[in-house]
């Protein structure tokens, strides 16, 4: 079967697919290849996509699920479809539109790319164009010369960020000499860039990026636990911490429970940070702001929230020790005060240097930067109020 043959029993088989409600669209995808569900699956918008998935027999949905993540991995070529309208720049106007009527699947071609000396890309026709023009006019005419193209070998992660400002429906893809070798849809690219983002909030907490709700238990445990134990590692760090201001605590039993409210005020400050460098970083807009001042900013915004939330929280302590009848209830309060500023303007820096930092030694930032962020913050903030109670108080 040729590539052309294919490319159409494939459009035939996505629209028959997006014409039925779910159910019965998993029965028609049942007797077919676990590839050829995996391309069609990949075709479709992604919640029509898992919707299908899940009245899919078992085994097929795990083969399936396979192949849409080998189609979503990798650069530009992984998720390319064949281009179905090529023509030379000195076709006329009225050979083209006798080209599109007698096409297969015209419903599939948004744009005609124009081809000059050995076939390079030269020019785009919009239908528009084609329209309004004269049947004896040349597509070199009426073509937009010099369109956007994407190279076959750009990392999928490059060519969101390149197709980011341009919203086409359609970019042709071109090898290093601008033959074009395929399309790729917009749709398909901005579908990828935003399971990226909402994928941070999973890798951050241990959950894989191509973990889905059709993943099986065991896969599913291969992918969490080991995130799990070095989580678990890291929290013995901070336990370590802790426990050298033992004596601190022991004499200053209100300063117990205020290390919890101190952990979890700082770290999400951290993650507030966390969240807007990894968006920085997965749109490219880090590429263009100098993280110096990016350090800066978050290291006032955590001063500013530390002090507010630092006050509210000082009161607290003041109130609590003095209830207690404890003759250090003022100082205390500043200790939290003081601890609440600090650790707040720590983990505003954390939050960016984190994953800035394993993104430079080649780890994914999304998966370690919650690990590593939070043993930061609970160190640094858990620390710094033992100390300061215990340079201050006793």
């Amino acid at each position: 079967m040729s590539e052309s043959s294919d490319q159409a029993d494939l459009a035939r088989l996505v629209r028959a697919v997006r014409g039925r409600v779910p159910l019965d669209a998993a029965q028609l995808l049942s007797r077919e290849t676990p590839e050829r569900v995996g391309e069609v699956l990949a075709d479709l918008p992604q919640d029509l996509a898992d919707r299908i998935q899940t009245h899919l027999p078992p085994e097929l949905r795990r083969q399936a699920a396979e192949e849409m993540a080998e189609e979503v991995e990798g650069t530009v070529h992984e998720m390319m479809e064949p281009a179905l309208a090529l023509l030379p720049a000195a076709t006329t106007v009225a050979d083209a539109v006798a080209f599109l009527r007698a096409h297969a699947t015209p419903q599939q071609i948004t744009y005609l790319y124009v081809t000059g000396v050995d076939d390079r890309l030269i020019g785009m026709i919009v239908f528009r164009d084609l329209l309004l023009a004269e049947p004896e006019e040349t597509l070199a005419e009426v073509m937009l010369p010099d369109p956007f193209a994407i190279p076959v070998d750009m990392e999928v992660t490059d060519a969101i960020k390149a197709a980011l400002h341009r919203h086409y429906p359609v970019y042709p893809v071109v090898d290093s000499e601008q033959h074009v070798v395929g399309v790729i849809r917009g749709w398909r690219l901005f579908e990828r860039q935003a399971m990226e983002i909402s994928a941070q909030s999973g890798q951050m907490v241990g959950v894989d990026k191509e973990e889905r709700l059709a993943t099986t238990f065991w896969s599913a445990f291969r992918m969490r636990h080991p995130w799990l134990q070095v989580n678990l590692l890291t929290a013995f760090l901070a336990g370590f911490v802790v426990s050298m201001f033992e004596g601190t605590i022991s004499q200053i039993v209100a300063l117990a429970a205020f290390l919890p409210i101190l952990a979890g005020q700082s770290g999400n400050t951290g993650c507030q940070a966390l969240a807007i460098t990894l968006r920085g970083i997965t749109l490219g807009d880090i590429e263009k702001f100098p993280v110096a001042g990016l350090v800066r900013k978050e290291v006032m915004l955590g001063a500013m929230n530390g002090l507010f939330t630092g006050v509210v929280a000082g009161l607290a302590m003041w109130w609590t020790a003095s209830r207690g009848g404890n003759a250090d209830a003022m100082l205390l309060g500043l200790v939290i005060v003081l601890a609440m500023v600090g650790s707040c303007m720590m983990s505003g820096m954390f939050g960016v240097l984190v994953p800035i930092t394993l993104r430079r030694f080649g780890a994914d930032p999304a998966t370690a930067s919650s690990i590593f962020l939070t043993t930061g913050t609970d160190i640094a903030g858990m620390g710094l109020m033992l100390f300061l109670a215990t340079t201050l108080v006793l």
